[in-house]
């Protein structure tokens, strides 16, 4: 569903994926899409492979636009203020179900923003970091969360892989866990499926569901504003 947040800079352009009429949500996500001056919507297809696999956890999941990305009011700042856009849609999903858990996820620049936040708001409960771009961008945060999360890269990422992420931040916090995908580049091509299915995976595990083989797995609508590859 298209809804409208109110964000610090302005309206945010976003879509709501709520849980079923009488469902109770297990938790409620944000998910933040990477760099829009690369392009980076919250149609981006990782994006929403990663909100698929939640919702599919029968978590509502809210994606935004940061400012000045698509319909969404302002300009782009990159240094820190699309934290406070991440902060507003909270409230915003927070207002729809009150008491519910949050989690924050967020893929490349998402990610970074996303880590960025859950260090300084308690608020956010569990956060599942993708493709964290360290060779391009400082990663601020990370070494400071205290939530649990799931930080999962691509073997091949020219922007840095597993091993590069750990050299750079030797002191994670022990309730941080490191997943890569072998295979994947930055931008997972020929990969997105196996980014949904290790999100789908992590999560189940993080509810105490059964985790589910790929073809096990129920289908779940696909939401017309998605970018599913």
């Amino acid at each position: 569903m298209e809804v409208s947040v109110p964000g610090p800079a302005g309206r945010l352009e976003a879509l709501w994926w709520d849980v079923p009429a009488g469902v109770r949500p297990r938790a409620l996500a944000v998910v933040c899409h990477p760099h829009p001056l690369f392009g980076g919507t919250l149609h981006n297809t990782l994006v929403f492979r990663c909100a698929r696999a939640l919702r599919a956890c029968d978590v509502a999941v809210l994606r935004f636009n940061f400012r000045g990305t698509g319909a969404s009011e302002g300009s782009h700042d990159g240094n820190g203020a699309e934290e406070d856009d991440a902060s507003a849609a909270f409230d915003w999903v927070r207002a729809r179900h009150p008491g519910v858990e949050l989690w924050g996820a967020g893929f490349s620049f998402g990610a970074r923003t996303m880590g960025a936040l859950a260090a300084r708001d308690l608020r956010i409960r569990r956060v599942i970091l993708m493709a964290l771009p360290i060779k391009r961008f400082a990663c601020p945060g990370i070494e400071r969360l205290t939530q649990p999360g799931y930080l999962l890269f691509g073997g091949k990422d020219e922007f840095g892989t597993r091993a590069e992420f750990v050299a750079r931040h030797p002191d994670l916090p022990p309730q941080l866990e490191l997943d890569e995908v072998p295979e994947a580049t930055h931008l997972y091509h020929g990969c997105t499926p196996l980014l949904e299915q290790r999100v789908l995976a992590y999560a189940q595990r993080s509810l105490g569901l059964p985790v589910t083989k790929p073809a096990e797995r129920a289908a779940v609508p696909v939401d017309s504003g998605g970018g599913a590859a």
